[in-house]
């Protein structure tokens, strides 16, 4: 059997995407993975993925830049195995609160980072893809909030991840003659710290009361769906969201 190729993964060193990182490998991927703070967890993750006998690489990087995404694809072409996967999983909210308190700043920096980050990553891996002839695969990462708007949280945040399932569903269609699947998994809420970051770290155990299987979920979970994904096993899914938010 043919193994899988390289997946990159941006935003990889913690919550849904260090879980992602470690599903890969354990899938038969080599893991190339962004961080863009926390050097300590991202290289201690690259030592357990490579004691499981896959290769691994974490490269610092703001994926919001106009170059990172060019950089990124071209160390992780070091590895032995070629890229064949792309798991837009990068993203931030922004404080929670009610719409008029958020900033200019922190609106263009969500979208920058939620919009832009997830588009340059997409069109370095198609581009590169569909001239070395290479059937790919991306995921994109988006949020229940884009279908529910996330009002009095974070709008702003609801509308950028509503973007990226609409560019997911565009370019899933525009390149799917060329072998190329693109899908994206909407999680609910899930225990991660991106809620601390966002300022409101017990947010898991208020939102809980709201999911109609009554708890917010791990994020394994939201991992298994997009490395199914990936698989071979969704082989005929592009152009896909798919909920993994316990029933919202």
């Amino acid at each position: 059997m043919t193994l899988p190729g390289t997946v990159i993964v941006t935003g990889g060193s913690r919550g849904i995407g260090a879980a992602t990182v470690r599903l890969a490998a354990a899938a038969g991927y080599d893991v190339c993975f962004t961080y863009r703070e926390q050097a300590d967890a991202a290289n201690a993750l690259v030592q357990e993925i490579q004691a499981s006998g896959r290769e691994a690489m974490c490269i610092q990087a703001d994926v919001a830049s106009d170059t990172a995404a060019e950089h990124v694809f071209a160390l992780a072409s070091a590895l032995p195995r070629p890229v064949t996967a792309l798991v837009n999983n990068a993203g931030i909210t922004g404080p929670i609160g009610p719409f008029d308190a958020a900033t200019a700043a922190t609106m263009r920096r969500v979208l920058d980072v939620n919009i832009m980050g997830t588009m340059l990553f997409s069109q370095q891996a198609v581009g590169r893809w569909r001239e070395e002839g290479v059937e790919g695969c991306i995921v994109n990462i988006s949020s229940i909030a884009a279908t529910l708007g996330a009002p009095g949280e974070y709008v702003h945040y609801a509308a950028s991840k509503a973007a990226v399932e609409t560019f997911t569903i565009g370019l899933a269609r525009e390149v799917a003659a060329h072998g190329i699947r693109v899908n994206a998994v909407s999680p609910g809420t899930a225990l991660t710290d991106i809620h601390a970051a966002a300022g409101e770290p017990d947010r898991p155990k208020r939102v809980a009361a709201r999911v109609p299987m009554g708890r917010v979920a791990q994020a394994e979970e939201i991992a298994e769906a997009v490395v199914w994904l990936l698989s071979g096993k969704a082989g005929y899914v592009t152009g896909s969201v798919l909920k993994v938010a316990g029933g919202l």
